[in-house]
């Protein structure tokens, strides 16, 4: 990976307006990427409740690298890269399960929940085993969600985790479940899905369903411009001791903003999806908590579950889109919700963000492609974003150029 030449196409990036051509398109840019921006910052991993009890472990991908989440005797959460330290197989297929140890599916190499090595058959007399422990990845836990960096030395995280532990708290993501996961493979590179996924400019006429119950009129960072019903809610919402004014870092914004007239919830019709709520409180018209972490992440939390869309670069062209839903914990399925009518509102509307990102793709790798601009007002969060992982790359050139 040649950073000089990397840090050339940052230096034409033109203010106010999309990427060069190559940092979407070039496997140099992709092979950054990972390191640099996928592998130094926070990423959400998911929600606590998916590790229920001790040996409850999570393996993903961040990119091409393998992590392994898991609960630990104590019941402490931990990560670690999911590769043996014998030959580096790794330890637990994509996915989830439990596991009361860690054994490497290669040479049975037996690991326990803290990350320490058991047994190793048939090694040498001297073979040192407290030397040859699973190497740790950094974790946090708060409000109820497990964040992971890969990183030696992670980004503060202090200021969000206050402002998120705030926001979440009235819907007590610690009742929660997993009810559904669902992966999407879009050919397209990563970012061109997270611009997509930072902006609604597209949403009235690409998300008609969506556009029934979300405000896809709003601008900014969700912002109502002073609109009655608006200014209704964020009284109501004052006076349940729920937080909703928008507040953002350098990486992350959280906000809760009113659903359209008559929804309570993200669904066809705008009517609960979920017989057991999470929230209650002004009749269950909380509208949706929306938070955003940069570089893969937004989620969706109304009144009676929570969405989380997560993306995961595979190569220059091909991006990964992990979906989970989660309800209360008490929420039997088939009878205080059904699975179909739960996912049907989000799978459409990534199915639709799916064409659209190909498309641009597809565009974007055209010898007439230029970096156009970003409409201030409704792409104002796309520009954020692109604007965020340019300083950010940069900051990564100068530490290591």
């Amino acid at each position: 990976m040649n950073l000089g030449k990397i840090d050339a196409l940052f230096q034409e990036r033109r203010a106010g307006h999309t990427l060069p051509q190559a940092l979407y398109t070039s496997q140099d840019a992709f092979e950054f990427d990972i390191k640099a921006i996928y592998g130094q910052n926070w990423l959400m991993a998911g929600m606590e409740c998916e590790l229920p009890k001790s040996g409850s472990y999570l393996s993903m991908m961040v990119g091409n690298w393998p992590v392994l989440i898991l609960r630990d005797k104590q019941g402490h959460i931990r990560a670690f890269h999911n590769s043996c330290r014998h030959r580096g197989s790794i330890l637990c297929q994509p996915g989830h399960g439990t596991a009361p140890k860690l054994v490497c599916p290669y040479h049975r190499w037996t690991y326990d929940l803290d990350g320490s090595l058991f047994a190793a058959g048939r090694m040498e007399d001297d073979f040192d085993k407290s030397a040859h422990g699973l190497k740790p990845v950094a974790v946090e836990c708060f409000g109820g969600a497990i964040f992971i960096c890969l990183a030696d030395n992670p980004p503060p995280i202090d200021e969000f985790r206050e402002k998120f532990s705030a926001y979440a708290a009235p819907a007590n993501f610690e009742n929660l479940k997993l009810a559904h996961v669902d992966k999407l493979v879009e050919y397209a590179n990563w970012k061109l899905v997270m611009e997509n996924a930072r902006e609604c400019y597209h949403c009235a006429t690409g998300h008609p369903e969506l556009a029934k119950t979300f405000p896809v009129g709003m601008s900014k960072h969700f912002d109502a411009h002073e609109d009655a019903r608006a200014e209704a809610f964020g009284k109501a919402m004052d006076a349940n001791g729920f937080p909703h004014e928008p507040v953002e870092g350098h990486w992350w914004q959280v906000a809760r903003f009113a659903l359209n007239e008559g929804c309570t919830t993200m669904s066809e019709d705008g009517k609960p999806l979920v017989k057991k709520p999470l929230v209650t409180a002004n009749g269950g018209n909380v509208g949706s908590l929306r938070w955003a972490i940069d570089p893969h992440l937004f989620a969706h939390a109304t009144s009676d579950y929570v969405f989380m869309f997560s993306c995961m670069p595979v190569s220059p062209t091909e991006t990964h889109v992990y979906s989970k839903w989660y309800v209360h914990k008490d929420a039997v399925e088939g009878v205080d919700y059904d699975l179909k009518a739960l996912t049907d509102l989000w799978l459409v509307t990534n199915g639709q963000d799916k064409e659209l990102a190909e498309n641009n793709h597809i565009g974007v790798m055209s010898p007439g492609y230029t970096p156009g601009p970003y409409s201030s007002d409704a792409e104002m969060l796309a520009r954020r974003f692109t604007d965020w992982y340019c300083d950010t790359a940069r900051a990564y050139i100068n530490a290591h150029g």
